[in-house]
Formats: C-alpha cells, structure tokens, sequence
C-alpha cells in the first residue's frame, strides 16, 4: 500500500473540528508551560477555558518577532528545557536571531508534514533530490532532508554554492529534482546552458523556497533547463521551517498545511480580517507545537486569501504566493510599492528579463529619486533599451502611480546569488 502523508480528513467540518481541539490544547498547554504566554493572557483577561470556538482565537493576543527577540535566548519556551533536542535560528537580519525550540515531537511533527510536500509535488521514491539549500543551524537543509528522507526519495545534500559540484551531481548523479532559492536555480539554469548540459541531465522538478519566484523567472529557467514543473514552498524559522505549505501540480495556490496551524490574514494596520483576494498580513498560530507554540503570531508576510477548492481534489485551503512582507514596503513620495508590484510591470515586457534592482536616493534638490535597473533578455539588440525603458517608465507611473529612472543592461549585466538576491537598495538615510 502506497504511504500517504496527506492529512485523513474528507470534510472541511472534521478539518475545523481538529483545529478546534488543536488551538484549546495550545493555549492550555503554553498557559501552563510558559511564563510570557500566562502573563500576556492575564494581561488580556483570557483563560483557556475562554475558547470554546475558532472565532474565540480572536480574543488572544499577538505574538511579534521583538517578543522572540526579547526572549533570547529561549523566547516562548513551554516545556523544560531538559525536553529541548534541537534549536534552529533565523538569520538575524533585522537584530538579534530568532532562536526556536523543538523537541522530539515537532522535529517528527515537522518532517512528517515536509514529506508532504514531496508528496504533493508528485516525487516518487525513485526520484534524487539535489538539496541546495543552506545547512547549519538554519532550518531549510534540515528540513529538505529529514521531509525527503521520510518520504523515501533519495536526499543529495549539496548546500548552496560550488557551482561545478552542482553541475557535476546533476550530469553524475542524475539529479531529478533540485530544491533551492529561485535566485540559485536561475544560476544553475544559466550554467547549464553555457556548458550544454541541457541534454545530460535528468532534472524534472524544481523546489523554490525563501524568496518569491516571479512569472519572468520561472520563464526564464524553463527556457534554459527544459524543466516545467516548478514549486514555492513556504515556511519560516518560527513556524517549524520550510515546508508549511506548496503549490501542487495545478499552480491555483499554496495549499497550507492547517492541521498543523491556523492561517488568518489580517489587515496590518487594523488587525481585523480582509476579504477574500485582498492582500492582507499572514498571522499564524500553531495547533501541536510543544517547544516554542505560536499564538497569533504576526508574520509580516502579505498574501490573500485564494477561496475556491483546487482542482486537484484536495480539501487543504489554499493562500496566494507571497507579495512581499509589510517591512519590505517601499514608501517613495508618499506612495507605498511593493517589490511585485515592480516585477509585474517588467513581466509585461518580453523583451526584458527577470532580473532587476530598485535603486532609491535622496539627491541635492531633497526630493527622493527611484531607478529601476533591469537587463535586456537574451538575444535583444542594445539598440531597443532606449525605447524600451521609456515604456517601462509609462508604465510604472500608469499602474503605480510614480515616477522612475529606467536603465536597462545587456544580459548578464547585473550580479547573481546561490542564495537571495538583494532587489532594494535604499540610500536615502545613508
């Protein structure tokens, strides 16, 4: 009998029922465990017994990243710490790392759900995962491992860089899948088209997680590669890692994994629920989480709700893929842009490719300047630029509502990464 990890419900009121019983043991067990949660409920007049129903989850307080900030080095610990088998920690960017408690039960928790993500990707257990993604005390090469391991496919644990390696484990080993940052599969892509490697290796899928992968890549890397299928995979460090949610083989969403949390998307200005296909603000709480459970916790990440039930069967809800986060927002001459909203623009124009940065200085005259830098695709004449980047600047002050500087670069002409490309570049405090 074929193994399945998919969750056993048939009917969205059984899915509702487990959540139910999910979040009463959540807040129960962190009241009881946890110093901060029970001081933060008490503050907030909320006892366990007080969720009685899924819109009682409205009465809890959030959780923010200072919270786990402030809290270094064990923020949210709800059990002893003598039941702690592994931390993993965010990358600090924005201060001190998020450092996040498991034991045994979520790391089986967490691999468990992960495999089905391979699940839902169609993989096979004949299928050889190259996994090009971060290792350490990071969550991503942990979790692409321990999912794939469990779900029974062949795990190559490559980390990110060492191109030739790379190259050499795809044509050697016959690679048929490859999980990595979007911005390392179009490196990848690019290599194997200079060494005409197309036709030696056996790669079928891609996994793209920790950055959002745009229309014009994607197109970009299937040209190159031949590969068709291509997946987001969500996930963050505080919520267990990567591996919290995919777009299955039908492309309509991200189906997310609400056996395992509850997904509200929530106006970030006023907290209160946006309707359905409104960008709104993911605020998550777990459901059997014991080390370091999330309540409410806010996110920063922007989607929207995607309301009808995908075609490939599944009852598991869906979300869009991320626009962006609330602090990635641009706010250029009183106007707030989003980076997808820039790379919609260039999706427009066939003959500019995927990559660009947002370039945005205060000069002499005190007021704020943005530049757009973008290169032509491959095989357009440098002639068109001129052309061209008068285009995109009437298009971008037609659909958001600014002005733009627009360069445009032959091909190859701005840097790649085998990890996230840095797209924003604001110089106005510098």
């Amino acid at each position: 009998m074929k193994k399945t990890f998919m969750p056993p419900f048939k009917e969205m009121d059984e899915l509702r029922a487990h959540q139910l019983k999910g979040l009463q043991w959540t807040v129960a067990h962190v009241y009881e465990g946890s110093p901060f949660y029970k001081k933060r409920f008490d503050d907030a007049g909320v006892e366990p017994d007080d969720i009685q129903t899924l819109d009682d989850i409205r009465r809890l307080p959030f959780v923010t990243a200072d919270d786990l900030r402030d809290g270094y080095p064990f923020p949210l610990l709800s059990v002893p710490i003598s039941q702690v088998v592994r931390i993993h920690a965010s990358s600090g960017s924005t201060g001190k790392r998020k450092i996040l408690a498991y034991t045994e039960k979520d790391i089986d928790d967490w691999t468990h759900f992960f495999a089905r993500c391979y699940e839902m990707a169609g993989l096979t257990e004949t299928d050889r995962v190259q996994i090009a993604v971060g290792y350490g005390i990071w969550t991503a090469g942990a979790g692409f491992q321990l999912g794939c391991e469990r779900f029974g496919a062949m795990a190559i644990p490559m980390g990110p860089g060492n191109i030739d390696m790379q190259c050499e484990a795809l044509v050697d080993i016959q690679s048929t899948v490859m999980c990595s940052t979007v911005s390392m599969a179009l490196l990848m892509a690019e290599e194997i088209h200079k060494r005409h490697q197309r036709e030696k290796i056996a790669l079928k899928k891609l996994i793209f997680g920790s950055e959002r992968s745009g229309k014009r890549v994607r197109e970009k890397i299937r040209d190159l590669t031949g590969v068709t299928e291509m997946f987001d995979i969500p996930g963050m460090t505080e919520l267990y890692g990567p591996g919290t949610g995919l777009d299955c083989s039908k492309h309509e969403g991200i189906h997310y994994w609400a056996d395992y949390y509850i997904l509200e998307i929530l106006d970030p200005d006023t907290m209160e629920p946006v309707a359905e296909g409104e960008i709104g603000e993911m605020v998550v709480t777990t459901l059997c989480k014991e080390a370091a459970p999330l309540i409410r916790y806010r996110t920063r990440d922007l989607t929207r709700w995607i309301g009808h039930p995908c075609s490939c069967g599944s009852i598991l809800p869906m979300h869009d893929r991320l626009m962006g986060r609330t602090d990635d927002m641009i706010i250029f001459r009183a106007v707030n842009i989003y980076p997808r909203q820039i790379e919609d623009v260039i999706a427009a124009f066939p003959e500019v490719g995927s990559e660009y940065q947002i370039l945005l200085d205060r000069r002499d005259d005190g007021k704020d300047h943005m530049t757009l830098k973008a290169e032509l695709r491959e095989g357009v004449a440098p002639s068109q630029a001129h052309e061209l980047s008068h285009k995109i600047a009437s298009s971008i002050k037609k659909q958001i509502f600014v002005s733009a500087d627009v360069e445009l670069t032959t091909y190859g002409g701005l840097p790649r990464s085998d990890r996230k490309s840095k797209r924003v570049f604001d110089n106005r405090d510098i």
